[in-house]
């Protein structure tokens, strides 16, 4: 059985907003936006996984080898990417196939729930973090208080990621990166390990139709009402017998 099928312990230390979604489909922006809304610490689980991605390909390890990659996974630190273009489209495409690999998930998911379990920096009174990705929802925060999944249709996350592709290589058609969006999202939804998925109790903001600070203003009433709760949760928790 794999492990990621096992249930953790319950997260109550920290208030959890747990963003999953498809590659350019805004949930990193308005992850951003959450977490400074509410002065939460932000974690893109992506830059883990494009890190080792840009590890294994400096080094001269394919991203297709499930053993090399799992063993850069099991020693990576943030400080080994800290000048590292990890948002180049030969990364980009190598950090989907890495994360396939159920050694490197294994490896990175101590640091994704260290992070949602004790947020560097968070407000003591009121510790929360906002966690974006493609099973935060699903496997490393399962007992988050805010699920979101966020999403598009695969033609405007291309043109959305085309638009971002053509300031330096205004060469490249919008037919290739549709190719690509929709190749990593057969692979993220295929793989056998943490597929990308909805949870059962996610709520779906579809920004298709959507500019951030709409996306923005469906979030925040679900994080709000969540808010609440939790925090008078944790008021009674506190509360002497």
């Amino acid at each position: 059985m794999s492990s990621f099928t096992n249930n953790p312990e319950p997260n109550l230390a920290s208030f959890v907003v747990a963003l999953d979604g498809p590659a350019a489909s805004g949930k990193g922006t308005l992850g951003r936006q959450i977490a400074e809304h509410y002065r939460f610490p932000y974690l893109d689980t992506g830059i883990l996984y494009r890190g080792v991605a840009w590890l294994a390909l400096d080094t001269g390890v394919q991203p297709s080898d499930a053993a090399l990659t799992a063993k850069i996974a099991s020693g990576f630190s943030l400080d080994r990417i800290k000048n590292a273009d990890v948002r180049s489209p030969e990364v980009t495409a190598a950090a989907s196939v890495v994360a396939a690999h159920k050694g490197v998930r294994e490896a990175l998911f101590d640091f994704q729930r260290a992070f949602a379990k004790t947020p560097p920096g968070a407000d003591q009174l009121r510790p929360g973090a906002v966690i974006d990705g493609r099973d935060i929802g699903t496997v490393i925060c399962p007992d988050a208080p805010v699920k979101l999944f966020v999403t598009a249709t695969p033609e405007i996350r291309a043109r959305r990621r085309w638009k971002q592709l053509i300031e330096t290589n205004p060469t490249i058609p919008e037919a290739d990166v549709l190719h690509d969006i929709k190749a990593r999202d057969a692979r993220d939804q295929g793989r056998a390990d943490a597929p990308l998925k909805r949870a059962n109790d996610a709520e779906l903001i579809d920004t298709s139709d959507l500019g951030i600070p709409a996306a923005f203003a469906a979030a925040r009433p679900i994080i709000d009402a969540a808010l609440e709760r939790w925090s008078a949760g944790a008021a009674f928790k506190q509360s002497p017998a």
